[in-house]
C-alpha cells in the first residue's frame, strides 16, 4: 500500500489496476473541409494509421494539423460530399454528417488539448476520473461520486506517469507540463483506444516537452495504444514517431519514415517556413533533444 497526500486516503500500487483496452486503426479518405469566403483548411486528405503506431502529424501553422484532428474526434464535420473517417470498426463521419453515435464513439478516443483542458478548480484526481465519465451511470456521473476502485485506477495512472504525490491539489496550481501529465492519465483512464494529441507540448520548455513525449512513447510502446500527435518542431518527430505525416495548406505533402525527414527534404517541401519547423535550426541531425 502506498499513502497518498490526503492523509488517511490510501491506494495500491499495482500495474495491473489500470486496465487498457486494445489498440485500434484509423482510415481517413478523401476528407475536405471549407470555412467562409472560400478558405479550404482540408483537401481530399486520405492516410491510414495502423493499430499500435504512433505517427507524427506536423506542418506549418494553418496546415490543417488540429483542424483534421478535430475531424477524427467528431467536433468538426467536413463539407457534404466528402469521403468518410473510420476508428476502429467505427465510421465517426461520412459525406459531411458526424455519426448520431459519436459521443459513445468518442469513449474510445482520447485527445489530448494544447491548453491542457483541465478544470482548475477541481484537485488532480478528479479530473483525471473525468475521463471515467462514458462508463459511469449517469446518475453518479452527475453527482462526481467515484467507487474507491475507480479512485485507484485513476491514483495509479497518476503513478505511472510520475504526478501521484499531486493527487489532491489543485489543478490550477499545477505547472504547464504537470497539466499536461494530467490529461494524459485521463486519457489512459478513459481506455482510450487510440490517442490524438494536439500539439501537446507547444506550450511547454523543451524539458517539460520531453518529459510529456516520454510518457506518450512509453504508453504507446508498453500498452500498444495509437498515437497521432500533431508537432511543430520536426526533432521531436523524428525521435519519437517513427512515421510522420506531412500537412501543407490542408494536403497531405509527405508519409514516410521519419528519419527521412532532413533538413534539406522539409525546405523542398516547406520553402521558408521551415525555418519555423525546425525551431530555427539549420540541420536536424546535429540538432540535440
Amino acid at each position: 500500500m502506498k499513502k497518498s497526500d490526503h492523509g488517511d486516503q490510501q491506494f495500491t500500487t499495482s500495474m495491473n489496476t489500470t486496465a487498457h483496452a486494445s489498440p485500434t486503426g484509423l482510415d481517413i479518405q478523401n476528407i475536405t473541409k471549407s470555412f467562409g469566403q472560400g478558405a479550404v483548411a482540408l483537401k481530399n486528405t486520405s492516410f491510414t494509421v495502423a493499430p499500435g503506431e504512433m505517427v507524427a502529424l506536423i506542418g506549418a501553422s494553418g496546415s490543417g494539423k488540429s483542424t483534421l484532428l478535430r475531424h477524427v474526434s467528431g467536433f468538426l464535420a467536413a463539407d457534404a460530399g466528402s469521403g468518410a473517417i473510420r476508428v476502429g470498426p467505427h465510421t465517426v463521419q461520412s459525406h459531411g454528417q458526424v455519426h448520431r453515435q459519436i459521443r459513445k464513439m468518442r469513449s474510445d478516443i482520447g485527445f489530448i488539448f494544447q491548453q491542457f483542458n483541465l478544470v482548475g478548480r477541481m484537485n488532480v484526481l478528479t479530473n483525471v476520473m473525468t475521463g471515467m465519465l462514458p462508463r459511469v451511470p449517469l446518475l453518479r456521473s452527475l453527482l462526481g461520486q467515484f467507487t474507491w476502485a475507480e479512485k485507484q485506477e485513476a491514483y495509479e495512472a497518476l503513478r505511472m506517469i510520475g504526478i501521484e504525490g499531486l493527487a489532491y491539489q489543485r489543478a490550477s496550481t499545477l505547472s504547464g507540463g504537470q497539466q499536461q501529465r494530467v490529461a494524459i492519465a485521463r486519457c489512459m483512464v478513459q481506455h482510450a483506444k487510440i490517442i490524438l494529441a494536439d500539439e501537446p507540448i507547444a506550450s511547454l520548455d523543451p524539458e517539460s516537452a520531453r518529459t510529456v513525449m516520454d510518457i506518450l512513447a512509453k504508453i504507446n510502446r508498453e500498452h500498444g495504444i495509437t498515437v497521432l500527435v500533431s508537432l511543430h518542431q520536426v526533432q521531436f518527430a523524428r525521435r519519437y514517431c517513427p512515421r510522420t505525416i506531412a500537412l501543407r495548406m490542408g494536403e497531405v505533402i509527405y508519409d514516410g519514415p521519419s528519419a527521412d525527414l532532413t533538413a534539406q527534404h522539409l525546405r523542398s517541401l516547406y520553402g521558408a517556413s521551415v525555418d519555423e519547423l525546425l525551431d530555427g535550426t539549420e540541420t536536424l541531425e546535429l540538432e540535440p533533444i
